[in-house]
């Protein structure tokens, strides 16, 4: 049987929880979220859409800072 369990990183406790599970390969698996018909999962974002939000992060910096 496989189970689909959540995990929040943010804290300790589910950091030690996947630090203990990497050591069961054999057990274990991750799975990275794919991006399906081009919309990503909840909370996470395309390269493209990435890229963009960076880019404009860059330029306001470089425009607020007399940069370029």
């Amino acid at each position: 049987m496989i189970y689909t369990v959540k995990i929040d990183d943010n804290f300790p406790a589910g950091k030690k929880l996947i630090a203990e599970m990497r050591q069961y390969p054999e057990a274990v698996e991750f799975e990275i979220p794919a991006v399906v018909n081009d919309i990503a999962p909840e909370r996470y974002m395309t390269s493209e859409e990435f890229e963009k939000r960076a880019m404009a992060k860059v330029n306001k910096f470089c425009d607020e800072h007399g940069i370029l």
